[in-house]
């Protein structure tokens, strides 16, 4: 049975939040970060809070650590030398094998997220501008008491209007596949998949191979812990309009190329499902718009090309081991909206993204490094996926069609890496146990 008591909301809960800010922090010395880490972590639900209504219904905070921010927590080296190779080398360290290179790579980002200084990230989502203010200025109140910590840097998130549903920057809706944890309540929609074993995505559990192995030790500080990616991408929306505007004739066909790119049409329906006309009523539906295959409805991609973003994030019956490869993805939108028909002001606004799972290598860097970034996806030969891949305009896109299938070449770049990092995620009782080591128990 889930410990839903002991495992941070964000792991098994969206929250009503349209509003929020990420805060990169750095501990000086161990005192400082206990000190802080202690004042925090009352602040922090539960899932079962979250999913019972108990907790706040203004604010949602989540609390989560480096590798270097848990050593500075006070967590022995016997204890770090137990975490995966590559949460400890951290996200930057792994640039060539997620793809992150050119303009992605961690050379380039901004915040101080690339070096070993980023010891942990507060994740503060709320209902309101008024809330969020608030809040940060309780953090900030604190952090005047805990000597040695400080801000990095902060990204302020917020809801692209209009907010009736979630979307992104390009006017896609967002929020639409999601797998179910088994225990947790939460029932899949016609689609998604049966439940996962909970340790597909939460330490301490069994997981679809079997028992829990290779835990973080000691168990307490593991158990009912998740890791989690950190992804800010910053969305090009003048390029990929401009882009659309000079592949396609008509308002209609720019539509349809933007579903092509995708996999949907930008009010969620699935070109499976809608192969030539948006269907936002299908698109809004959640017991229909997930209800699709591909080897039997679409084994050739021409209703969702082979190389479609969701295509590439989510091969459905196409993959092997599907089962073994799922991710929960959180996170928000950040920057000004730019309003259709508006001349790029040149802001920056993209996504601010947060992956969740078991195993970094398993889940996340495979969807990287095959999924998203390998040229030779479904045999394609030349093509990365068009929305998250790393272009450098010397690839491209193809979209079969009957008689001639459409080859379209230089694909720009229309996200760029921005940040990223690893972080692990602790359960609330592992939280407070970081609260009581000691810098003399820093031992090699």
């Amino acid at each position: 049975m889930l410990e839903v008591d002991d495992i941070q909301h964000i792991v098994l809960t969206r929250v009503p939040a349209l509003t929020g800010r990420y805060e990169f922090l750095s501990f000086g010395g161990g005192d400082g970060a206990r000190a802080w880490l202690s004042a925090m972590v009352d602040h922090v639900d539960s899932a079962a809070q979250a999913q019972r209504g108990m907790g706040t219904d203004r604010r949602w905070v989540t609390l989560a650590f480096t590798w270097t921010g848990l050593r500075a927590l006070g967590v022995p080296e016997r204890s770090l030398a137990t975490f995966p190779e590559e949460f400890r080398q951290g996200m930057a360290a792994r640039a060539d094998i997620l793809g992150d290179i050119g303009l992605n790579h961690p050379d380039h980002w901004v915040g101080g997220l690339a070096g070993d200084e980023l010891h942990a990230i507060v994740i503060l989502f709320a209902h309101d501008d008024a809330e969020r203010v608030r809040c940060i200025r309780a953090h900030d109140e604190l952090l005047t008491r805990c000597a040695g910590v400080r801000v990095l840097s902060s990204l302020d998130v917020a809801a692209v209007p209009p907010l009736d549903y979630a979307h992104d920057h390009f006017g896609y809706r967002d929020r639409l596949s999601q797998p179910v944890i088994e225990g947790s309540g939460e029932q899949p929609t016609p689609g998604t998949g049966a439940p996962l074993r909970a340790g597909e995505f939460i330490l301490g559990y069994p997981d679809e191979a079997g028992p829990p192995v290779g835990l973080p030790q000691p168990e307490r500080l593991s158990r009912n812990g998740s890791y989690m990616a950190y992804r800010r991408l910053e969305e090009h929306v003048g390029r990929f309009r401009d882009f659309l505007a000079q592949h396609s004739d008509t308002p209609e066909e720019q539509e349809l190329l933007a579903a092509k790119l995708m996999g949907r049409w930008r009010s969620g329906a699935p070109l499976v499902l809608a192969p030539e006309k948006d269907d936002p009523e299908l698109g809004a539906d959640m017991q229909r718009n997930n209800d699709f295959n591909y080897k039997e409805m679409d084994p050739y991609g021409y209703a969702a090309p082979l190389g479609s973003h969701i295509r590439r994030l989510n091969p459905r019956d196409t993959a092997v081991n599907m089962q073994r490869r799922r991710l929960i993805r959180r996170g928000a939108t950040y920057g000004p909206h730019l309003p259709e028909g508006v001349p790029d002001d040149g802001a920056e606004r993209g996504i601010a993204a947060f992956v969740l799972c078991a195993s970094l290598v398993r889940q996340f860097e495979f969807a990287q490094n095959v999924w998203i970034n390998d040229k030779t996806f479904h045999e394609l030969g030349n093509e990365r996926d068009p929305i998250i891949g790393n272009q450098d305009g010397t690839l491209e896109y193809k979209i079969p069609e009957r008689p001639i299938r459409r080859t379209i070449t230089g694909l720009p770049a229309f996200t760029t890496l921005r940040g990223g990092a690893y972080f692990f995620l602790p359960g609330l009782r592992a939280l407070r146990y970081l609260c009581t080591r000691t810098d003399d128990e820093v031992a090699p």
